[in-house]
């Protein structure tokens, strides 16, 4: 049974992966013929571009309908982020053009769905994030479920230099979460227009260095609109993800999305129903069932800690308040007494204690 409560930020993650998902056939659809890497830079410039509006907007209209502010980055946080937009902006994108230069595009995809395990693994070996059985159970179900849709019986995906590159790039990608995870307390919306900016940029750099040239303009427009909502959207939901069920949960969750691009495909598309789309979605629904029916509690202690985000009074924040911090939910720097206690709970914010 699905504790809808304990869960409900699984539901953001499956939201990010159904919008990413849907972004190939549709890039298919609408851009038919770009070379891919300039548009996968336009993709991250439409969501930079994007979240550059909505987060100026909330910056400058503060007594407007907008939602309640985020924590804004802190200074230790930029680090992070740099790193972050280093290995999954800038390296990881390289690796992964390299790589194709030597690989059938059939044979990438296999590699290419490395990400989630990757990313757990990442999690649990130097994030030291709580991961149990169930949970790489269902990262190897859906790493099987994207191998079937990416399957082709004459292709192969031999470990070549040119394959360990892509491995190399899904790699820096799994960092790049973990990375992000330890700012996910910060404004998503910050963080995804930081990463959209300077990968979008970097890509396109190199797009058209290598001989690359920018689309007409219905080309453009589509790929940047389709970039605000499949990359821009999508990462802002990754991010708040990221703050409740940290990495492992969370990239469980966003492995879906080469289901949820074959499903559009073929209720949009017209693509035909085939076994290995139908062995898909029985691994994915399997997976997924099992990452959202996750129980875990036990006795646990949290430390004192002073820290900032948004939040509402709950059990964890019992704090006092002197009338300057606005309404639930709110943003401001509070302070964690020491607690022993015990009930449902996933590695978020509060709850990143050794196992």
């Amino acid at each position: 049974m699905i504790d809808s409560l304990l869960q409900r930020y699984a539901f953001f993650a499956l939201a990010a992966a159904a919008l990413f998902g849907v972004s190939a056939p549709l890039a298919k659809l609408l851009v038919a013929g770009m070379p891919p890497l300039l548009l996968a830079g336009l993709l991250y410039l439409g969501s930079g571009a994007c979240l550059l509006l909505a987060w100026g907007w909330r910056r400058f209209n503060r007594d407007s309908a907008a939602p309640p502010g985020e924590t804004a980055l802190a200074g230790r946080d930029y680090g992070w982020l740099a790193t972050a937009i280093l290995c999954g902006g800038v390296l990881a994108p390289v690796l992964l053009v390299w790589g194709l230069t030597g690989l059938a595009a059939a044979s990438a995809s296999l590699l290419l769905s490395s990400e989630g395990v990757l990313t757990a693994l990442i999690a649990a070996l130097l994030f030291r994030e709580a991961v149990g059985m169930r949970i790489w159970f269902a990262a190897v179900l859906l790493c099987a479920a994207s191998l079937a849709l990416a399957y082709g019986p004459r292709e192969g995906a031999a470990l070549s230099p040119h394959a360990l590159a892509i491995i190399a790039a899904c790699a820096l990608w799994g960092l790049d979460n973990n990375l992000t995870r330890q700012i996910s307390a910060a404004d998503p919306v910050a963080i995804a227009m930081a990463k959209g900016l300077v990968a979008g940029s970097v890509n396109c750099a190199l797009a058209m260095a290598l001989g690359a040239t920018l689309p007409g303009p219905g080309p453009l427009a589509a790929s940047l609109a389709l970039g605000a909502a499949s990359y821009g959207v999508s990462l802002v939901l990754y991010i708040l993800a990221l703050r409740h069920l940290g990495s492992a949960r969370t990239g469980a969750h966003f492995s879906t999305a080469p289901f949820f691009g074959a499903v559009f495909a073929v209720a949009v598309l017209g693509e035909p129903v085939t076994i290995t789309l139908a062995a898909a979605l029985a691994l994915t629904i399997v997976a997924t069932w099992l990452v959202l029916t996750e129980e875990h509690a036990h006795q646990h202690v949290h430390a004192r800690l002073e820290h900032a985000h948004r939040h509402a009074r709950d059990a964890h924040h019992q704090h006092a308040h002197d009338g300057s911090e606005g309404p639930e939910p709110h943003a401001h720097r509070h302070m964690h007494p020491p607690l022993t206690h015990s009930h449902p709970h996933l590695p978020d914010l509060h709850h990143r204690h050794h196992h």
